[in-house]
């Protein structure tokens, strides 16, 4: 079995994207509206980040759901992306409107890694390579 892709629910899928695209330099590949919602997919390398409107998670579960809140505490996941400059990649998250959690910081084993919430309240972690 391989990880294929993760799904991310969010009111407004373009503006995901876009702010996506700013804040981390990713492609989107493709946007789909089938009338009912929206879904959207990003270049990240091996697996995809896919965008879908909540429309379609509310057919989906329909016994309900939490959604992504930025003024509530984030869900306990987070996506990660991996660079060769954390600081910068972080500097330009922020820039994008990404909120701030935890600037840059090495950690045992070499590695360094800084965490923002995207515009949907999602944490994302920047880790070097």
């Amino acid at each position: 079995m391989k990880f294929g892709y993760t799904v991310i629910w969010v009111d407004d899928v373009i503006k995901t994207v876009e702010f996506y695209e700013k804040a981390f330099g990713l492609v989107r590949r493709n946007v789909q509206d089938t009338g009912k919602f929206i879904s959207a997919e990003i270049e990240t390398g091996g697996t995809t980040l896919a965008f879908s409107s909540t429309s379609e998670a509310e057919t989906l579960f329909p016994g309900g759901f939490h959604v992504n809140n930025p003024s509530q505490a984030p869900a306990l996941i987070q996506i990660s992306f991996t660079t060769p400059d954390v600081a910068t990649a972080y500097m330009r998250a922020i820039g994008a409107g990404a909120k701030p959690l935890d600037a840059p910081k090495n950690q045992p084993g070499g590695k360094t890694i800084a965490r923002v919430r995207d515009l949907n309240g999602v944490l994302v972690a920047l880790v070097n390579k």
